[in-house]
Protein backbone atom coordinates (compact mmCIF):
# COMPACT_ATOMS: atom_id res chain seq x y z
CA UNK A 1 0.00 0.00 0.00
CA UNK A 2 1.27 3.46 -0.66
CA UNK A 3 -0.23 6.78 -0.91
CA UNK A 4 -0.61 6.77 -4.89
CA UNK A 5 -3.22 3.81 -4.58
CA UNK A 6 -4.95 5.22 -2.04
CA UNK A 7 -9.00 5.49 -2.90
CA UNK A 8 -12.10 6.16 -0.55
CA UNK A 9 -14.01 2.70 0.11
CA UNK A 10 -16.79 1.69 -2.41
CA UNK A 11 -20.37 3.91 -1.97
CA UNK A 12 -18.92 6.29 0.49
CA UNK A 13 -18.29 8.97 -1.85
CA UNK A 14 -20.81 10.96 -4.13
CA UNK A 15 -20.99 12.95 -7.30
CA UNK A 16 -21.77 16.69 -6.98
CA UNK A 17 -25.00 17.85 -7.95
CA UNK A 18 -24.60 20.71 -11.11
CA UNK A 19 -27.76 22.14 -11.18
CA UNK A 20 -28.67 24.58 -14.32
CA UNK A 21 -26.75 22.71 -16.67
CA UNK A 22 -29.66 21.67 -19.40
CA UNK A 23 -32.88 19.75 -19.46
CA UNK A 24 -31.50 16.44 -19.98
CA UNK A 25 -29.12 16.27 -16.49
CA UNK A 26 -32.86 16.54 -15.12
CA UNK A 27 -31.93 20.13 -13.05
CA UNK A 28 -32.07 22.06 -16.07
CA UNK A 29 -34.80 25.57 -16.60
CA UNK A 30 -35.56 25.83 -12.79
CA UNK A 31 -32.52 24.71 -11.67
CA UNK A 32 -34.01 22.91 -8.37
CA UNK A 33 -35.47 25.95 -7.01
CA UNK A 34 -39.33 25.45 -7.93
CA UNK A 35 -41.54 28.09 -9.92
CA UNK A 36 -41.21 31.74 -9.64
CA UNK A 37 -41.42 33.86 -6.38
CA UNK A 38 -38.51 35.27 -3.77
CA UNK A 39 -36.83 32.24 -3.03
CA UNK A 40 -36.15 30.97 -6.78
CA UNK A 41 -34.66 34.48 -7.66
CA UNK A 42 -30.50 35.19 -7.62
CA UNK A 43 -29.03 36.97 -4.35
CA UNK A 44 -32.25 35.78 -2.18
CA UNK A 45 -31.34 35.60 1.55
CA UNK A 46 -33.91 36.27 4.17
CA UNK A 47 -33.14 38.14 7.49
CA UNK A 48 -33.08 36.12 10.69
CA UNK A 49 -36.20 36.20 12.70
CA UNK A 50 -38.40 37.11 8.84
CA UNK A 51 -41.84 35.76 8.94
CA UNK A 52 -42.79 36.77 5.68
CA UNK A 53 -44.28 40.11 6.50
CA UNK A 54 -45.87 39.02 9.90
CA UNK A 55 -44.94 40.57 12.47
CA UNK A 56 -41.79 38.89 14.01
CA UNK A 57 -41.80 36.78 17.40
CA UNK A 58 -39.34 38.65 18.79
CA UNK A 59 -40.90 41.92 18.16
CA UNK A 60 -44.59 40.22 19.34
CA UNK A 61 -42.86 40.03 22.77
CA UNK A 62 -42.57 42.47 25.04
CA UNK A 63 -38.63 43.40 26.46
CA UNK A 64 -37.93 41.70 29.64
CA UNK A 65 -34.56 42.52 31.50
CA UNK A 66 -32.32 45.03 32.08
CA UNK A 67 -28.44 44.76 33.78
CA UNK A 68 -26.40 48.00 34.08
CA UNK A 69 -22.79 48.14 33.47
CA UNK A 70 -22.65 51.20 35.81
CA UNK A 71 -21.99 49.88 39.15
CA UNK A 72 -23.77 51.92 41.78
CA UNK A 73 -22.49 52.51 45.19
CA UNK A 74 -23.63 51.16 48.68
CA UNK A 75 -25.18 53.73 50.31
CA UNK A 76 -24.74 53.99 54.07
CA UNK A 77 -25.83 56.65 56.36
CA UNK A 78 -23.55 57.99 59.03
CA UNK A 79 -25.68 59.22 61.04
CA UNK A 80 -27.87 56.19 61.49
CA UNK A 81 -24.57 53.62 61.79
CA UNK A 82 -22.37 55.55 64.39
CA UNK A 83 -19.73 52.92 64.27
CA UNK A 84 -18.71 53.79 60.95
CA UNK A 85 -17.66 57.79 62.22
CA UNK A 86 -15.76 56.91 65.16
CA UNK A 87 -13.74 53.97 63.32
CA UNK A 88 -9.74 55.55 62.88
CA UNK A 89 -9.10 54.88 59.42
CA UNK A 90 -11.97 54.60 56.58
CA UNK A 91 -11.65 51.29 54.38
CA UNK A 92 -13.64 48.53 52.71
CA UNK A 93 -12.43 46.30 54.92
CA UNK A 94 -13.17 48.24 58.23
CA UNK A 95 -16.56 49.52 57.10
CA UNK A 96 -17.08 45.24 57.02
CA UNK A 97 -15.82 45.17 60.34
CA UNK A 98 -18.70 47.12 61.93
CA UNK A 99 -21.66 47.19 59.55
CA UNK A 100 -23.15 43.95 57.60
CA UNK A 101 -22.15 43.81 53.95
CA UNK A 102 -22.26 41.96 51.06
CA UNK A 103 -19.04 40.24 50.33
CA UNK A 104 -19.82 42.03 46.07
CA UNK A 105 -19.97 45.44 46.90
CA UNK A 106 -17.04 47.05 45.62
CA UNK A 107 -17.83 50.68 45.61
CA UNK A 108 -19.53 52.59 49.23
CA UNK A 109 -20.82 55.77 49.61
CA UNK A 110 -21.07 57.38 52.61
CA UNK A 111 -24.41 60.16 53.39
CA UNK A 112 -25.47 62.35 56.06
CA UNK A 113 -24.70 65.90 57.46
CA UNK A 114 -21.42 64.39 59.40
CA UNK A 115 -20.23 62.31 55.89
CA UNK A 116 -18.08 65.61 54.79
CA UNK A 117 -15.81 65.59 57.99
CA UNK A 118 -15.38 62.13 57.55
CA UNK A 119 -13.51 63.10 54.00
CA UNK A 120 -9.57 63.02 56.22
CA UNK A 121 -10.42 59.57 57.55
CA UNK A 122 -11.14 58.03 54.13
CA UNK A 123 -7.79 56.09 52.82
CA UNK A 124 -10.10 54.29 49.99
CA UNK A 125 -10.61 55.23 46.56
CA UNK A 126 -13.80 53.41 46.53
CA UNK A 127 -15.50 55.10 49.20
CA UNK A 128 -16.86 58.53 48.70
CA UNK A 129 -18.69 61.12 50.60
CA UNK A 130 -22.06 63.96 49.78
CA UNK A 131 -20.17 66.83 49.75
CA UNK A 132 -22.78 69.55 51.30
Amino acid sequence: MALDNLAPAKGSTHKRKRVGRGQGSGMGKTATRGNKGQKSRTGYKIKRGFEGGQQPLQRRLPKVGFISRVTKPYVINVEKIKAIAELDEITLESIRGVHKMAKTISKVKLIGASAKELASKIKDDNITYTGK
